[in-house]
């Protein structure tokens, strides 16, 4: 199996994982080409009723204009539904072939993932492909491109969210990842490298006569 990028968005009561609770999570697997290799799966899921309770006004007003806050009362509490998750999961990615997360924003995800699926985490690589980074560094370093990226119209559920984020990677590679040669770009990087100016200022970071190429 070669490696695959396993997307994930959750929408939760609120963005405190020491107080809040998962109300949905999608998952969509693709290739590093950003071909999808299944159409993905969506659970949503029945938080406690002191976190539903306890909802922001903000919060509260999202899940019940898109319709996530009637379905999550009538739905299955996470230790129902978790043996699914796992298993669409692992169907696709597992602990010995670790996955790549994938989302936007996909910090605030994982704080949650860590926490109420920590065997979803255990299938993971430590390393992810956050979107939210490129679009941050497509908005000031190609302001242009970032201006022309898709619109997104998901309305904050978690299936949608994610088929845009495939699309708006998909736009970013195609707009803005157009490399020049790769002799010429290291040779670039090596004439202005941050690295050679520490170390020119009597700042030891590295140990040159360590020839390995570290990834």
């Amino acid at each position: 199996m070669s490696d695959v990028l396993l997307w994930v968005d959750c929408e939760m009561t609120g963005l405190d994982v020491e107080k809040e609770e998962l109300c949905e999570i999608a998952l969509v697997p693709t290739d590093f080409s950003l071909q999808p290799l299944d159409c993905g799966r969506d659970f949503v899921i029945k938080p406690s009723k002191r976190a539903i309770e306890n909802m922001g006004d903000f919060v509260r007003s999202m899940h019940t204009k898109n319709g996530l806050l009637s379905l999550m009362q009538a739905a299955k509490p996470l230790e129902e539904v978790k043996g699914e998750i796992l298993s669409y999961a692992s169907s696709f990615v597992s602990p010995e072939h670790k996955g790549y997360l994938a989302g936007n924003t996909i910090g605030s995800d994982k704080k949650f993932i860590d926490k109420y699926l920590p065997e979803l985490s255990a299938m993971l690589s430590y390393r992810s492909v956050d979107v939210s980074s490129i679009k941050e560094l497509c908005r000031r370093w190609y302001p242009q491109a970032f201006s022309q990226k898709p619109v997104k119209h998901a309305d904050d559920r978690s299936l949608g969210d994610i088929i845009e984020s495939i699309d708006e990677l998909k736009y970013y590679k195609r707009a803005i990842f157009r490399p020049v040669g790769f002799e010429e770009a290291r040779a670039e990087v090596e004439a202005s490298s941050l690295l050679k100016t520490w170390q020119e200022k009597g700042v030891t970071l590295v140990d040159y006569c360590n020839v390995t190429k570290k990834d």
